[in-house]
């Protein structure tokens, strides 16, 4: 199986997730499914069905985390020599050569991805338009309504 880019903090809060997920959640879950069936008839007790079924969500999501952090390629770009190159994990500030606009965008993972705190995939068009460039170089970026021009102001590893 192919390996899956993550940043070191990606990686460090799926961790954090999966930690709480199996010393906190779990336990809890459990007395509550070991509650539930001190009232009786497990038929009609909703408490130990709702029980069961945080119970599922809970094992599958640590699952999933487990899986991703088994396959994922943890990159700390904070550890490179910056070679001026956007690359993986770093942090791009550019320019809408149109409109003036500055942005700062992350490259991170798709799991890490939420572009309310300006995090972009890795494998998002505008990500792979600005992959392998360095400042002053532009980017173009097809979207729907078209073309859009970036020029790479600054590139961090930060």
């Amino acid at each position: 199986m192919n390996k899956i880019p993550m940043t070191s903090l990606g990686a460090e809060q799926l961790r954090e997730e999966l930690n709480y997920l199996k010393s906190e959640r779990r336990p809890k879950i459990i007395a509550a499914i070991a509650d539930a069936r001190e009232h009786g008839d497990l038929k009609e007790n909703a408490e130990y069905h709702a029980a069961r079924e945080q119970q599922g969500f809970c094992e599958g999501r640590i699952q999933e985390i487990e899986a991703k952090l088994s396959n994922a390629q943890v990159i700390d770009v904070t550890k490179m020599a910056n070679n001026g190159k956007v690359i993986f994990g770093a942090t791009v500030n550019v320019l809408n050569v149109e409109t003036d606009e500055e942005f700062t965008y992350r490259i991170v993972g798709d799991d890490e991805a939420d572009l309310k705190q300006n995090l972009i995939s890795v494998n998002s068009p505008i990500a792979r338009a600005f992959i392998g460039k360095e400042v002053d170089d532009v980017a173009l970026v097809q979207t729907p309504q078209g073309a859009v021009e970036y020029e790479i102001m600054e590139v961090e590893y930060i």
